[in-house]
Formats: C-alpha cells, sequence, structure tokens
C-alpha cells in the first residue's frame, strides 16, 4: 500500500513474510461474539492457515483516525491458540507487547485463536472507550483480532462473522454474504477494509436510507438505550438528506460503494466521531436527536465524519500512509486532514440545515475568540500540535490553554475559511473552495474505495490550479507563527469582526447549559462545570493573577454559598467600573479567600457584521445543491 517504501524496509518486509509460518491460501475467519455485550465482554474465535515454523502474530497498534497508538491491547484476555485440539504455546514479545510468538508444529495446516476482549473502559476517549451498554454495541474489529507480522494491510484477508443477542439488529458498511438466526456472515475483505468498517448492533435499531434517488446508496444506522431516543425528526431527517446532496454537489464524486452513518445514541458509551470510507463511528448522548441543545452541539458531527470519506481517507497525508498498524504515523498535516475537514464538515452543517447560519456564525464566534485566548500558541505553534498529535488527544482541560491541544481541529478551520475567502477575492468570485475540494478532494469521477496519499506540495499545486497565488508563503507563516492572536483574516475579510456581548451566544448557552457551569473566561478568565468545580484557568487572566487554578472548587462568591446565578450576578456588578470579586475556594482539602480584580462585565464573543453590500461568509454558507421537500425513505 505505501509505495514511498524502498530498500532496506521492503527488504525487511520481504523477508519476514517469506519466513513465515503463515499461509495465505485461504482467508483468516474471524468469529466475534456479541452476546455477552451487556456484561461488557465480547469473545473472537479465529483460524489461520499455516504452515510448520515460527510465527509471529500482532495486535493493530496504530488505529487509523485516532492519531496515535491507541490499540487497547490491556483489555485483550483469554488468549489460546490450539491446532488440531492441541493446545501450542506463545510468547509475548519483551519489547513490542503487542506482539505474541507462536512455534507451529509439523503436519499443522490451521491454528485456531481464541480471545477475550474486556469493554470495561469508561466512556471517554475513542474506540478503547466504552462501546457497548445493555441494549447496544459497537464492534471495532482491531480489538479482537491479531495478524500476521510481516504482511500489509491491503495483503492479508479475512472471512468475518457476527453472531448477535437475540432480538438484536445490525448495521455496517460491510457486504453481507447470509444470515442465519442471530448469525451474519460478511464477505472477505482484507485487513484495511476490516478494520475500517466497525458494526452497530442493538435492541433498539433503525436503518434509514438517506436520498434514495442518489447513487451510490446512503444509510443512517441508529442503535440507541431505548425505544424513544430513536425518535429523529422529520426536519432531521431532512437536513441529512439535504447533507448527502450537497456533499455531492461539493466533492463532485463519491469514493465508496455505499455509505452508512453509525449513530450510537448513549449515555453509557464514549461520545466522539471515527471516519470510515464508507462509513462513520459517531457517538452522541441518548436524547440527541430528542433535545434542542444537543442537537445544536452535535451537527457537525456526522458532516465531519462523512467529509473524512474524501479528506482522510481517498485522500490522505502520506505521513499518515504506513503499510500496517505497527508503523508510527505522523501528524504534520493533519491542520489539512483535521483542519480542513472541520471546516468543510461546519460549512456542510450550514448548507444542508442542521445548522442555520446564523447558528454556524455563533459557533465560529465562539472557536475563534477561545482560540484567540490560547497564550499557549506564543511558546507552541500549530505545527507542532499536528507533530504533538499522539501525545495531546489524552489530555486535560486544566491549563490547556497555556499547553494548547489538538488546535490545527478550530485553528485549521480559520486557516481555510480564509483561503476560501481569499480564492474568492483574488478570481473575483469565480472561483472558491468549492473548486479546490472538487478537484483535490473529489479527484474527477466516482471510484470505489481507494487510497491518494497527498504531500504540502500537492496541496499547494492543487490551491495554484485553482487560484494561482503564493500559497505555501500563506499556509506556512499560519502554521509555524508565534503570534498571540489567531489568524482571523477570513472572518474580517469576509464581512465580520469578532466582537463581544454581555450575552451568551446560541453556541455558548447551549454549552454553558450542558456543562452546568459558567463561562467567565472572557471576563474573569476562568470556565466552571458541575459543583462550581473550576475547570481551567486563563494564564495571565485576573483570575490568574488572584492565584485560582484548575480543580479548586468555589465555596463562596462575596461571602455567599457560591452557585451559578450569584457568579454571573458578580461578574455583572463589574460592567459600571472596577470591582473586588472575593471567593472562597476549596484545593484539595485546603480554603483560600481570593479576591479577583476586574471591570467590564460579562463578556461573550460574537460576530458583527461590518462593511456594506455582500458578505463574502454568508455566500460561502449557501446551498449549493437544490432541497426538495422530501422525506427520506424509511
Amino acid at each position: 500500500m505505501d509505495l514511498r517504501r524502498k530498500s532496506l524496509p521492503v527488504l525487511v518486509c520481504l523477508l519476514s513474510v517469506a519466513i513465515s509460518a503463515f499461509s495465505q491460501t485461504k482467508p483468516i475467519s474471524i468469529s466475534v461474539d456479541l452476546t455477552d455485550a451487556p456484561r461488557k465482554i465480547l469473545h473472537a474465535r479465529l483460524s489461520y492457515p499455516v504452515k510448520p515454523g515460527s510465527l509471529t502474530l500482532v495486535y493493530p497498534k496504530w488505529i487509523p483516525g485516532e492519531h496515535g497508538p491507541t490499540g487497547p491491547i490491556d483489555n485483550l484476555a483469554g488468549i489460546e491458540f490450539t491446532a488440531g485440539g492441541k493446545p501450542v504455546p506463545w510468547r509475548r514479545d519483551d519489547v513490542n507487547m503487542y506482539a505474541f510468538h507462536l512455534q507451529i508444529p509439523a503436519g499443522v495446516t490451521t491454528l485456531d485463536a481464541k480471545l477475550d476482549f474486556l469493554a470495561t473502559a469508561s466512556p471517554t476517549g475513542f474506540s478503547a472507550g466504552a462501546s457497548t451498554s445493555a441494549n447496544l454495541c459497537l464492534l471495532s474489529w482491531n480489538e479482537l483480532l491479531l495478524y500476521p507480522e510481516g504482511y500489509s494491510a491491503s495483503e492479508v484477508r479475512f472471512a468475518p462473522e457476527i453472531k448477535l443477542p437475540e432480538g438484536w439488529k445490525f448495521g455496517t458498511a460491510l457486504t453481507s454474504s447470509g444470515e442465519s438466526g442471530a448469525a451474519a456472515n460478511f464477505q472477505p475483505v482484507t485487513l484495511e477494509t476490516l478494520v475500517d468498517s466497525p458494526v452497530i448492533a442493538g435492541r433498539y435499531f433503525k436503518e434509514i436510507a438517506l436520498s434514495p434517488e442518489v447513487s451510490p446508496k446512503h444509510f443512517i444506522d441508529m442503535a440507541a438505550d431505548g425505544p424513544e431516543d430513536l425518535n429523529i425528526s422529520k426536519e432531521n431527517l431532512a437536513a441529512l438528506h439535504n447533507l448527502v446532496l450537497e456533499a455531492g454537489k461539493l466533492y463532485a464524486s463519491h469514493h465508496f460503494n455505499s455509505y452508512h452513518f453509525l449513530l450510537t445514541l448513549s449515555d453509557s458509551v464514549a461520545h466522539f466521531g471515527l471516519e470510515h470510507h464508507e462509513s462513520s463511528d459517531d457517538r452522541v448522548s441518548a436524547r440527541t436527536m430528542i433535545e434542542d441543545d444537543l442537537k445544536l452541539l452535535n451537527a457537525d458531527l456526522m458532516p465531519h465524519e462523512f467529509t473524512h470519506s474524501w479528506n482522510g481517507k481517498y485522500r490522505r497525508p502520506a505521513g499518515l500512509v504506513t503499510p500496517d498498524y505497527q508503523e508510527p504515523m505522523k501528524g504534520e498535516l493533519l491542520w489539512v486532514y483535521e483542519g480542513l475537514t472541520q471546516y468543510l464538515g461546519d460549512i456542510l452543517a450550514a448548507r444542508s440545515g442542521l445548522w442555520t447560519a446564523e447558528q454556524y456564525k455563533s459557533y465560529l464566534a465562539a472557536s475563534a475568540a477561545e482560540l484567540n485566548h490560547r497564550p499557549g500558541r506564543t511558546w507552541r505553534n500549530l505545527e507542532d500540535t499536528a507533530v504533538a498529535a499522539q501525545t495531546l488527544y489524552s489530555t486535560g482541560e486544566g491549563w490547556d490553554n497555556w499547553r494548547r491541544s489538538v488546535d490545527y481541529y478550530p485553528e485549521g478551520e480559520l486557516i481555510w475559511l480564509e483561503a476560501d475567502v481569499n480564492i474568492r477575492k483574488l478570481s473575483g468570485g469565480k472561483k472558491s473552495l468549492n473548486d479546490f475540494c472538487a478537484r483535490f478532494l473529489g479527484g474527477g469521477g466516482n471510484t470505489g474505495p481507494k487510497l491518494l496519499p497527498y504531500t504540502f506540495a500537492d496541496v499547494v499545486d492543487a490551491l495554484n490550479a485553482v487560484q494561482p497565488f503564493d500559497w505555501a508563503s500563506f499556509l506556512k507563516e499560519r502554521i509555524t507563527s508565534k503570534a498571540n492572536h489567531a489568524p482571523t483574516g477570513g472572518i474580517t475579510a469576509g464581512g465580520y469582526r469578532l466582537s463581544f456581548d454581555d450575552k451568551p451566544n446560541e453556541i455558548t448557552r447551549a454549552e454553558e447549559s450542558k456543562n452546568h457551569g459558567v463561562n467567565a473566561w472572557y471576563s474573569l478568565g476562568f470556565y466552571t462545570g458541575s459543583d462550581n468545580v473550576v475547570s481551567d484557568v486563563l494564564f495571565n487572566s485576573p483570575a490568574f493573577q488572584a492565584g485560582m487554578g484548575p480543580g479548586m472548587k468555589i465555596v463562596a462568591v462575596n461571602g455567599r454559598g457560591a452557585s451559578d446565578e450569584l457568579l454571573r450576578a458578580a461578574i455583572n456588578e463589574t460592567k459600571t467600573g472596577a470591582r473586588t470579586v472575593e471567593f472562597i475556594v476549596e484545593n484539595t482539602g485546603f480554603f483560600k479567600v481570593l479576591k479577583v480584580q476586574y471591570a467590564g462585565g460579562a463578556k461573550y464573543p460574537s460576530l458583527t457584521r461590518e462593511g456594506s453590500g455582500v458578505a463574502l461568509l454568508d455566500e460561502i454558507l449557501k446551498p449549493l445543491a437544490s432541497h426538495p421537500d422530501v422525506k427520506p425513505a424509511e
């Protein structure tokens, strides 16, 4: 798969294959039993075609889309190997914890394996996080398989099968080869495709065809904790129908045989999105399709992961293209992989109606304002957040503004917004980033799943093909800058400016409600969450100068027992002039009085229209496709 590997690495790979006892005479069979998923344990049986000799099997370590060595080997258990019913001893490598060494006896042609995966992780992180509840399961195949070392993921083939609990149904991008009772078989696929094709299953399950007039076919497969959580509204269905149409217009091609949005609605699983070529693993709170604030805050998730089918799967930075799941990935272009996807996914949310244009602008204001208040940007540039991605996904909120985290998502969005506005201005409105997407991500025609790696030079060349400009310097300046402000040129050139009001915008209000706390970031300089606990403090803010830190619990505000209402009132009282806001805080069992000096009242970000005539940002948000009032077929 990785054509860049030459000389010694290729020789080592070929020698490894030559001496391996693995014999790819037929696909490796893998059967996963999900009947114990409700009690958080999954079972797998595998059969490998082998021949006598040494065999090393490896567990997937670097998981695509997670940008780090996140393979959850700590929860792999019950490992047994047999041949002809007799045990075959194994030994874990004492350096590489993901490798297992075996010696295949003479006369053996099939090696059988039993594995269990303990699905007991907490509901945090990505696919290694909680994935089951009493009534559903999201199966990521990489959690329950071992594959022969030395073979690329595009060479090794698997024949998958699942067994479901009674009454459960499932959805996946894999092609069925037959169902019998609670068991389902799928057509053989490469290891690469298997790991890229999760399965969603549940007692309360619904599949809906989206935009049935479009080819290839698109579906949303939903599994929920309870039947009421599947009640997606007609308006939401129409917006998802529009999403399919808008993506087709933007990318002008498809690179999948069919596409499945795998939507998990549960309060018991980790909440995230993970991209796959022909599906997406989208996990949200149980009532996301029912409660307005949850719908608002998650409206960008499916457009983002859908966009990854083009940018991330069909096109992928060369540093993230590796032959298997053992070789480390290099993330220096994640501001393209994730940043461009963040921009396009959010634009698609607005164009499709999952967000209104005003809701998108509220989101953009909140995002840009936070990036402007990240003093860590003065020591760490955006490119370094991409290079160090594998160390940043699991960081906490405390002092995040000084460390910086995976900022290539939101800051990448600002960079690509500015690029879009520049193309429109330079071309006199004749070209836009839409043309770049059709050229660079679309590829000029429909195909099945395939991979075309790209480099920084490829990105620059494609931009220049749409609109000549010094794109290399434009991009380099923004990803290497250590300025104390975010690249907000796309907002100002797009006809708006970042401003602050004393009332939260729609996105900020919904976030405050969801987090059960107060956003005092742009006033006193901190956030609180539930129980009046400080989640983060802005470096050099009034609260910072007074001695406040993450993890402290606010016990009292101006001499009264702390509450969100009292905190907001204390901040509002500073609108007319400088005041001292007095806090009593508890820090690991010790109490202290902190006096915060501040004037200015509450401050929340918003976008204010600047100038006259047509605002380019408004033009960008206009739909590309016509949106007929059609209810997607169920």
